[in-house]
């Protein structure tokens, strides 16, 4: 009878240990997954902060650009001046008309002047997030790529963004759990590949 008891407590603990083994595990993974979506929304929302930076500097590059443009109120016309001789009347008209010419030049040239920069703002915030770039990337290869690779490609392409592969491997792993890649080891060593757009789309929906 002791003997049995053992092998059921040696059974049962078994289990126990194997049932531990397997939570632990889908809890490391589960915090891989978090931390993967937590680094990607820090990714956007670095983006979108940027993205409103710029808008602020368009918004008021153009309202500079309308106040400029905006002619300054004749305060003259509203005083009332001494009356001349009408001889002297058409000279002053047409010294005033003159001298009011430039002015109109100078707010056109410095409303034009401005327009480069709404393009060019509005281009920066055009810019694809990194999860998109990451994305692409994986749908245009043929062949199974690291996060290494793949941050040293998208820095190639984009050198002014400062990509890193720790972000790059997190924002794979978020494709990954999303789905929309698919992770696989060779040794020691993890690629990613772009799941197919039927696939993706199914697990989406």
């Amino acid at each position: 009878m002791t003997t049995e008891n053992t092998t059921q407590a040696t059974e049962l603990a078994s289990q126990y240990i194997n049932q531990v083994a397997g939570d632990l595990e889908r809890n490391a993974k589960e915090q891989d997954r978090i931390a993967a979506e937590i680094a990607a929304l820090q990714q956007q929302l670095t983006a979108l902060q940027h993205d409103h930076a710029v808008l602020v500097n368009v918004q008021q590059a153009l309202g500079i650009a309308a106040t400029a443009s905006e002619p300054a109120p004749a305060d003259s016309a509203t005083v009332p001046s001494p009356r001349k001789k009408a001889s002297d009347a058409p000279g002053k008209k047409a010294k005033e008309a003159v001298a009011d010419e430039p002015t109109a030049k100078r707010a056109t040239k410095r409303s034009t002047a401005k327009k480069p920069t709404t393009k060019n703002a509005d281009s920066k915030a055009a810019q694809p997030t990194l999860v998109e770039l990451v994305r692409r990337h994986l749908t245009e290869q043929s062949e199974p790529r690291s996060a290494a690779e793949v941050a040293t490609a998208l820095s190639q392409v984009h050198p002014d963004r400062g990509i890193k592969t720790t972000v790059v491997r997190t924002t794979l792993e978020n494709l990954v759990a999303k789905n929309q890649a698919q992770r696989t080891k060779q040794g020691s060593s993890v690629f990613y590949t772009a799941t197919p757009e039927d696939s993706a789309g199914s697990a989406e929906d």
